[in-house]
């Protein structure tokens, strides 16, 4: 039975000593679909880091957030959730044109503090063409609000999904804020905090 994981990571493991511990991982806390647990364990989450390559292996990590439940258990393979036109770059989605792999990390930091790590390959769909798969009531009760919509869904094929334990992960407490979702603002987005309109930038990303 082929092994999870790249070639570097078991070669690295070979090399550090820690082959026996990762193949007890592997064994014990990696599946190829998610278990009812991890899809309760979803349904409760609001946040989400998505990284992703291009067809070059340059990298990009987004942060995401809604409601409890905006990203979707479609069935144990099958995640679905809204892409929105945030700063009209759609570096992560850009990217997923290129090269269909994605991982994720959803992260409990109000309660239980663990993370859980899904990685698979994505389809992008436009708004009419997912109607036959996302359920209506998560179209209905994904946030709008000053313009507000999904510019495309994101509909992704587990392979693997596993568990960031509870040890490193701080609980956080909430705090009131107003989410001014899809708001252009600049007194609610704080695009200048680092000021980098006033800095050149030095050389062109290679390709």
């Amino acid at each position: 039975m082929k092994l999870p994981g790249s070639k570097g990571e078991h070669k690295l493991q070979k090399k550090l000593g820690t082959a026996k511990k990762a193949q007890a991982f592997y064994k014990n806390q990696m599946l190829d679909h998610l278990n009812p647990e991890m899809c309760e364990f979803i349904s409760n989450q609001e946040i989400v880091c998505i990284a992703t390559s291009d067809a070059n292996g340059e990298c990009d990590c987004s942060f995401r957030n809604g409601p409890p439940g905006w990203v979707r258990v479609i069935n144990d393979k099958t995640l679905a959730f809204p892409e929105y036109r945030g700063n009209g770059v759609f570096a992560s989605m850009g990217n997923i044109m290129e090269n269909p792999h994605v991982g994720m990390i959803f992260v409990d930091f109000f309660d239980s503090t663990v993370g859980l790590h899904v990685n698979g390959k994505v389809r992008i769909f436009m708004d009419q063409a997912i109607s036959g798969l996302v359920p209506d009531d998560l179209k209905k009760n994904i946030p709008k609000g000053g313009g507000l919509k999904a510019e495309c869904w994101v509909v992704v094929e587990i392979e693997e999904a596993y568990i960031h334990c509870s040890k490193h992960i701080p609980r956080l407490k909430k705090m009131k804020k107003e989410i001014h979702w899809g708001t252009n603002l600049e007194t609610h987005k704080k695009s200048n905090t680092f000021v980098t309109r006033k800095t050149t930038r030095r050389k062109s990303r290679s390709k």
